[in-house]
């Protein structure tokens, strides 16, 4: 391929606009090498008007209409996650790359269906697990290959948030199992792929899911009550493939919860990762370290790692790493990590949680699949 054709823009179509108007737009028209042609909205009044107040080309209803534009190569997906395998089945048999936000899709089957579709197709797919592109992820990551710990001996992570501690936020996708939603998809799915990228695999976990806050008010029938059978709290023990133990905690109902914090314990020092920012999910994070006893120091976060550019929204200069991650795959015509590969991962830990939670045991993380 020559070098004019490996520089070319890449027409991106943007399917979701609610984390798309917000992180997926601004993004792709930041980065150099993406340029957006297309918006999908079901409401075709609301994606011309999206497409207008962004200078987007072609407004679409339907993402048959989307994928049949000659000018898109790519799509990136960011709809509430039971629209996930349907709308990326639909992309990838039409022959474009994929972005796909997490929770993967609804179940491991459909996960592997994307995957292998995409294989088959020879198509570049790239799922947004944005931590393994912020700055102090990356060194904590740089340390722990280094050996910075020694023998890991214990690995404790908390994410406690207060998205849905309010009982009057509204009953919708999230506050439903059937249609991904619940903590576990939201943040676990992350919480998992970092899990593989920092420490490896996982041998066997337990899950105990549950619901602190069983009804909200549905807004489309005026208020009334509906039952929630999405989790908001996840609590998980697991023991990662090398023998180390892990203990995962997770909940979108804890007012004034410490936000996101990873602990990793060594026979030769310890790692403390964290950041109390309930508003941003990015924003905020420290690094800390200690080796031979010594007390806990914060730790310089290396200038070649930080982003070049930040925004207000902390989850736009990750994103921006990601699609870098997504074009590099295009023009190289090999898929980069993170993948629909690592997304199969990801939800097969998801399905094996609620399968734990069912059963009430322990549940074996099978070495292939």
């Amino acid at each position: 391929m020559a070098a004019g054709m490996l520089q070319a823009e890449i027409g991106v179509a943007v399917v979701g606009t609610g984390f798309g108007q917000k992180v997926h737009i601004p993004a792709f028209q930041a980065h150099h090498r993406t340029r957006i042609v297309a918006v999908y909205h079901r409401d075709l009044a609301k994606a011309q008007a999206i497409a207008e107040a962004h200078s987007i080309p072609y407004a679409c209803q339907t993402v048959e209409a989307i994928v049949a534009l000659p000018d898109v190569q790519g799509v990136s997906i960011s709809t509430p996650p039971f629209l996930h395998y349907p709308m990326a089945k639909m992309v990838l048999q039409a022959g474009k790359h994929l972005l796909l936000e997490k929770p993967t899709t609804l179940n491991v089957r459909e996960a592997q269906e994307l995957h292998q579709l995409a294989t088959a197709q020879e198509l570049i797919t790239t799922m947004n697990f944005e931590f393994r592109c912020i700055p102090a992820w990356m060194r904590l990551a740089e340390l722990l290959a280094d050996g910075y710990v020694g023998q890991k001996r214990l690995i404790k992570i908390d994410w406690l948030v207060s998205s849905r501690a309010d009982a009057s936020r509204p009953w919708n996708w999230y506050a439903q199992k059937s249609q991904g939603g619940g903590a576990l998809g939201a943040i676990g799915s992350h919480a998992f792929d970092y899990l593989d990228w920092l420490f490896g695999p996982v041998k066997r976990l337990s899950a105990q899911l549950s619901v602190s806050i069983p009804m909200r008010p549905d807004p489309l029938s005026g208020g009334q009550l509906r039952p929630v059978d999405a989790d908001d709290t996840c609590l998980i023990m697991m023991e990662l493939a090398d023998g180390t133990p892990v203990q995962l905690s997770l909940s979108a109902a804890t007012y004034q919860g410490r936000g996101h914090w990873v602990e990793v314990y060594g026979d030769r020092g310890t790692l403390v990762l964290g950041s109390s920012n309930q508003k941003d999910y990015v924003h905020g994070f420290q690094l800390w370290g200690s080796q031979q006893g010594e007390p806990l120091a914060e730790l310089e976060i290396p200038k070649r790692l930080a982003f070049p550019r930040t925004w207000e929204d902390g989850r736009i200069a990750p994103f921006i790493r990601i699609v870098d991650r997504w074009v590099q795959g295009i023009d190289q015509r090999q898929t980069l990590v993170p993948s629909l590969q690592e997304g199969v991962y990801s939800q097969l830990l998801m399905d094996l949680c609620h399968q734990s939670d069912l059963t009430g045991t322990w549940v074996e993380v099978p070495s292939r699949f």
